[in-house]
């Protein structure tokens, strides 16, 4: 059995970073150069705060002193107020105190999508569709869904009273739920793709991502699967340490996962991996993309230095900066870079970042984005020889910044596909179709999933209401304007391709999100384009078959 790295970085390293650098703090607050900054600081506080023509609150001048401060190291350097700081805790414990449900806010009022299996709200009574209407006798609707939250969540044993309208049903109902621990999974969807592929899409790395990510491999094993498409997109990292878990269990014993550098001795850590792992030798597909970052990022990186898997899709966001968290009096925190990532071959994983202009930073990011994705030759003939690195076995991998994929797949930007999900036209006409359809939905497809991902299908009657909807929202002419336009004679080429997209909203709709992310993957062009590719996801995966039956192994 693989031996568990979640413990490997102790709570001691942790706490002996904080006490070193705040060692190191109260030596420099001797400095004479840091009291005459710490003097002039205070000097200008008490000015404003004493002398300004109107009176001013100290604690938001103080914060966005703080904030400017930090601005000048780094992008990623930040302040997190009290509040903020414990629903950034939750989302990392991949647990809260609430009532277990998923809902959007339509047309001003909290519609359930679905409740949590196992959940309080399904133990109360609450079913997908309920409108919630009012949270312990206070109106509820017109509240955004950050108020909802707010008020849905509470101490694990409290109770909650929730009143909400049910589609058939003329009077509203009362429920009184008791608040529950309530996971959030990060594994979006888990499963085959074919008889033999397997697929699983990771949202962020929280505490509990390792846990969900072995039950689901586990599953998938045992389904078929002898080769995984790892969906990394969108994912914007999280905990460093869950990332390496996930890697150690794709590569054999000994391998560099990551390491850090920083100014002090206990921010120099490399990590390796060890033996046992559940997927050492089969074939693996990583798709990424422009927002996966950090975590995701050192995922990637490590798999691709140590070719171990085949990186597909589109540069990534570029985050390397090991963050650690330095409470303040009032339970805000500072969030403090105190070393940098780097790959396996030594890539830095930040893109470079020179202090105090973030609009530069970002505007370079999305010109290097742009030159990747559509003239990705002429990129790589501009790389310094400075940036250029080796993989494992010797092929070259590049620096600069984010990890630049294997294989680049660029959108096809005169896709009708791509305009109507980037203007959320498919998205926004399913609300409004679903909600005049609702009941007659439900009454046909409820707890029917697999029957609806394998029969249900756009008919006529839908599929031309869309058309006036979208022609109502000027995707159709051929006037030029700034919005990019299409016929009807192309949308109904590709017919096929849009239906399945109101298919997918309709799942999510329905069911959930893993159900709509297996309509979406019909259709995805970056997944199609990847699953081209095993032949030489497999070449990379026979670097690591057993020494038996493999002489690239000999030796080793």
């Amino acid at each position: 059995m693989k031996k568990s790295l979640r413990y490997t970085l102790p709570a001691v390293l942790l706490l002996a970073l904080g006490i070193v650098l705040g060692w190191n703090l109260q030596q420099a607050v001797s400095t004479t150069d840091t009291l005459a900054s710490l003097r002039k600081l205070e000097e200008a506080f008490l000015t404003i705060t004493q002398r300004y023509v109107d009176p001013v609150k100290p604690e938001p001048l103080a914060e966005e002193a703080i904030r400017a401060m930090l601005t000048e190291l780094d992008p990623h350097s930040v302040y997190i107020t009290a509040e903020e700081m414990k629903e950034l805790r939750e989302s990392y414990q991949g647990s809260f105190g609430g009532v277990g449900i998923w809902f959007e806010v339509v047309d001003d009022t909290a519609r359930v999508v679905a409740t949590i299996s196992g959940g309080p709200s399904e133990a109360a009574g609450l079913m997908p569709g309920d409108r919630i209407i009012a949270i312990e006798d206070s109106n509820a609707v017109g509240l955004s869904s950050r108020e909802i939250q707010k008020r849905l969540k509470g101490p694990e044993g409290t109770q909650v009273k929730v009143t909400i309208r049910r589609l058939g049903v003329r009077e509203p109902l009362e429920f009184v739920i008791t608040r529950a621990r309530i996971p959030l999974y990060t594994v979006d969807a888990a499963y085959m793709l074919d008889e033999k592929t397997g697929y699983i899409r990771i949202s962020r790395f929280a505490m509990t991502t390792y846990d969900e990510f072995l039950e689901h491999l586990e599953q998938l094993k045992r389904q078929g699967m002898q080769r995984l498409v790892l969906d990394l997109r969108d994912n914007p990292g999280g905990i460093m340490e869950t990332a390496v878990e996930l890697v150690d269990e794709l590569l054999p014993e000994g391998y560099t996962i990551v390491y850090t550098r920083g100014r002090i001795a206990q921010a120099q850590i490399t990590r390796r991996s060890t033996s046992g792992g559940r997927f050492e030798y089969q074939p693996v597909i990583v798709l990424v993309n422009r927002n996966s970052a950090s975590a995701s990022e050192i995922v990637a990186g490590a798999l691709q230095d140590n070719d171990r898997a085949l990186i597909v899709g589109l540069r990534t966001f570029g985050k390397g900066l090991v963050q650690n968290q330095f409470p303040l009096s009032d339970g805000s925190v500072i969030q403090l870079t105190v070393a940098r990532y780097y790959t396996p071959s030594g890539r830095l994983i930040q893109t470079p970042y020179h202090g105090g202009d973030l609009e530069d930073y970002y505007r370079q990011k999305f010109a290097n984005y742009e030159t990747t994705v559509f003239h990705p030759e002429d990129y790589i003939n501009e790389i310094p020889d400075s940036l250029k690195f080796k993989t494992v076995h010797g092929r070259t991998v590049f620096g600069g910044g984010g990890i630049l994929p294997d294989v680049i797949v660029p959108p096809d930007t005169n896709s009708i596909l791509l305009e109507v999900s980037r203007r959320q036209l498919a998205f926004n006409f399913v609300r409004d179709w679903f909600s005049k359809h609702e009941f007659e939905l439900r009454q046909q497809w409820t707890n029917r999933q697999e029957a609806f991902l394998a029969s249900f299908t756009v008919d006529d009657v839908m599929w031309q209401a869309f058309l006036d909807y979208a022609q109502a929202q000027n995707l159709f002419g051929s006037d030029s304007t700034a919005t990019r336009r299409f016929t009807i004679a192309q949308a109904e080429a590709q017919r096929e391709t849009l239906s399945t997209l109101l298919k997918a909203y309709l799942a999510w709709q329905l069911f959930g999100r893993e159900a709509s992310i297996r309509l979406f993957n019909q259709i995805d062009p970056v997944l199609h384009a990847a699953l081209k590719y095993w032949d030489r996801a497999e070449a990379l995966a026979a670097y690591f078959a057993p020494k038996a039956d493999n002489p690239l192994r000999k030796g080793r």
